[in-house]
């Protein structure tokens, strides 16, 4: 049996992402930065093994983060699956100066979680390693009919069993722990996925809001997009993925449009159904009443966003908190979103947003019509959605509440002891 060694106070850790920006805003999986940012300034030593950079450098060390493209410069490694050439360069950078603990943010750890014992490294996860999402994705199309329930509770577990026995089991095997951001994540680990509650640290960490000040309306923007000065404006954005995810809005907004002539839909963002979104939108007699402004640049993105009165986000594609839903609850928007997505886990629905769901037409409608009436209280709901994510997302307390978990993930692999 090995000898236990003492938990370290300073770690080496090593985070691994396919994607990490530095130089993001805050609503591109840019909450990564902040975290290895503050475990850098607590003393620890973080070596990030990300795919490529916007810069096209193959290291850039940055606030005591070191940061490694693995995708650019060195040959070998460039034209290397990216889980391979995560594990090659791992290995490497272990021999020369061992880490404690491997934090994987997608799949691109897994090569090294399954050699970990060869490695003596501790292994976690984020939950997005995993396919749940897709799981949240089918539960959104939900509807209150008997053949509806029926449908999604076959395709759900059709969906789950395809997708654990296709990949996530053989992952969950090798974590130590699994980082989630709400507690429905945490919910669906243990019930669906059989994976030991003890082992689930609930962190969220799914944003840094950077600059918190709530911002002007920009005449200027608002001028170009052909938006009346007195208009009311719902914003939302999409990816212009799936058509069936925004008809319920745009069937809601056109009952909008007949009783608020004056109101407007903002429809932000680009993707392959772009077309056939517009031609919808065409087909309801919608065309003057709501813009498409296709793909807006990420620093922009904000602007759009304060422009709006409502920021209603229906998709449920995802498993974190989803950064513009947030980021418009900063901005002191009224905001609607889907009841069974995880912001479901942040907004108080009536107190500080609304929770709907995304099926649901005639509630989003009529709430719409109630917001852009003034027979809401929606500064007082605005200003609710603001403290609730100024309290919540506060970065030294999500980098204290992720060492924390380190230290617990450490003390379970069995190779450390308490000081």
């Amino acid at each position: 049996m090995t000898k236990k060694s003492r938990l370290p106070e300073t770690l080496n850790i090593c985070l691994t992402s396919h994607r990490f920006p530095i130089l993001s805003r805050a609503t591109d999986h840019g909450f990564l930065w902040p975290i290895a940012k503050g475990l850098a300034k607590e003393g620890h030593k973080v070596t990030v093994l990300a795919a490529s950079s916007p810069l096209k450098k193959p290291e850039v060390t940055r606030d005591g983060v070191r940061v490694l493209f693995l995708h650019e410069g060195a040959k070998n490694l460039s034209h290397m699956n990216f889980q391979m050439a995560v594990r090659q360069r791992f290995a490497q950078l272990h021999k020369e100066d061992p880490f404690h603990l491997v934090h994987s943010i997608d799949k691109s750890g897994y090569r090294i979680g399954s050699r970990k014992k060869e490695f003596h490294v501790a292994m976690a996860y984020d939950v997005e390693a995993t396919q749940m999402s897709q799981l949240f994705a089918i539960l959104a199309m939900k509807q209150d009919t008997l053949g509806s329930m029926i449908t999604t509770a076959l395709a759900t577990t059709y969906k789950f069993l395809t997708t654990y026995y296709g990949g996530d089991r053989r992952l969950l095997s090798t974590a130590d722990g699994i980082f989630v951001t709400n507690p429905q994540q945490r919910i669906i680990l243990e019930r669906y996925y059989l994976y030991p509650d003890y082992h689930t640290y609930t962190v969220p960490y799914g944003i840094e809001l950077g600059d918190l000040t709530p911002k002007e309306k920009s005449l200027e923007l608002r001028k170009s997009l052909g938006i009346p000065e007195n208009a009311h404006v719902a914003v939302s954005i999409t990816d212009m993925t799936d058509v069936q995810e925004l008809l319920p809005l745009l069937k809601a907004f056109e009952k909008v449009a007949i009783k608020k002539p004056n109101s407007y839909l903002l429809l932000v963002g680009n993707g392959p159904k772009y077309k056939d979104i517009e031609y919808q939108v065409l087909n309801l007699a919608l065309g003057n009443r709501v813009v498409m402004t296709g793909a807006v640049p990420a620093t922009e993105l904000e602007d759009y966003i304060v422009l709006g009165d409502v920021f209603v986000n229906m998709g449920s594609r995802t498993t974190g908190f989803e950064p513009s839903t947030l980021e418009a609850m900063a901005q002191k928007k009224v905001v609607l979103g889907s009841e069974v997505s995880p912001i479901a886990n942040i907004i108080e629905d009536g107190r500080d947003g609304f929770l709907l769901r995304p099926a649901d037409v005639e509630s989003m409608s009529n709430l719409l019509v109630e917001i852009f009436s003034g027979t809401m209280p929606a500064d007082e709901i605005g200003d609710r959605a603001r403290q609730k994510v100024v309290d919540l997302f506060d970065t030294p307390k999500m980098v204290q509440a992720t060492l924390e978990a380190y230290s617990k993930i450490l003390l379970n692999t069995g190779l450390y002891k308490k000081h």
